[in-house]
């Protein structure tokens, strides 16, 4: 089969080749999934688990991307809960190949049914992203009608389902960026934007809640704005905080079933949305993986378009 795959950690997506790679084989309780379209997190290339298996060998060539949809293929021994030809999407496993190929094998577990009637880019758009913001919003920060969410890297793919669920959870959202994202953030539906750029980002309305996707300087900054007993939840690395008066969690996103089917019935119902910007061939994802070129919007890689 064609697969993109990676060798040098220290070349980042610029090291990104097209070979031909062994059909992959359905362990117990996997499934064969024929790729229709797949996601990328170029932060992946930095994770250990691209490079060394569970017992810590090198396993390169890395196949990387972990963002799924397509249609089951194949079963593997013991496997229950999903059928052949059935249209699935979801997470493949941090430690084996990924999903810029033509078929990868991923444990049942990390899949949900597909419905008809959501396409496959879309699909291929959704999982991480949206894991990482219901886990940060409702699992360890459990966010409550009312409050206030200030979101940092709010025109982000993770920043953008987080301002649509929190919204949608009936918050009050305040999405920070650049001003060049600003109509973004709004598509968003943030109410209040707050230019990182220009605005006095420590002053301003109390919130109960600083989702921070940036890290760094910043995000240490805007703690200033979390109310006292308030939370900060990061995914990029908790800032230096000097209070002791809020609390803090940083967290790596885990796969759920259910949560990616609660996901797909949101999008289904025109709740929340993703926010797709270029879709390229297998063969055109090196390029556009390692370009410098911005893109407000998620890459999707388009294996099997039938």
């Amino acid at each position: 089969m064609k697969a993109i795959t990676v060798t040098d950690r220290a070349a980042g997506p610029a090291g990104m080749t097209i070979q031909d790679r062994p059909y992959p084989h359905a362990a117990e309780n996997d499934v064969i999934v024929r790729v229709h379209a797949a996601g990328f997190t170029p932060g992946e290339l930095e994770w250990p688990a691209t490079w060394t298996d569970r017992a810590g060998r090198d396993r390169t060539p890395t196949i990387p991307g972990h963002e799924v949809a397509g249609v089951v293929t194949e079963l593997g021994y013991g496997t229950t809960g999903l059928t052949i030809g059935q249209r699935v999407f979801g997470v493949a496993d941090w430690a084996r190949d990924g999903t810029l190929a033509e078929y990868v094998a991923v444990e049942t577990r990390n899949l949900a049914p597909l419905p008809a009637d959501v396409d496959f880019v879309t699909a291929a758009s959704l999982p991480i992203s949206g894991l990482t913001a219901w886990q940060g919003l409702f699992q360890h920060a459990a966010l409550l009608p009312g409050q206030t969410v200030l979101v940092a890297g709010a025109a982000g793919g993770v920043g953008t389902l987080v301002s649509q669920l929190a919204r949608d959870t009936g918050a009050f959202v305040i999405g920070a960026g650049r001003q060049a994202h600003r109509e973004r953030i709004a598509e968003a539906g943030a109410h209040r934007f707050l230019d990182l750029e220009h605005d006095s980002i420590e002053e301003g309305p109390e919130v109960d809640l600083l989702f921070d996707a940036l890290g760094g300087d910043v995000a240490t900054r805007l703690t200033a704005r979390v109310r006292r007993g308030g939370t900060v939840i990061s995914i990029a690395n908790l800032p230096e905080i000097a209070r002791t008066d809020i609390n803090a969690h940083f967290f790596v996103v885990e796969t759920n079933r259910s949560q990616l089917m609660e996901l797909v019935e949101r999008v289904r119902s025109g709740r929340i949305r993703t926010f797709v910007g270029d879709v390229v061939s297998l063969d055109q994802a090196p390029a556009a993986f390692s370009s410098k070129t911005s893109n407000l919007g998620k890459i999707v890689v388009q294996v099997d378009a039938d």
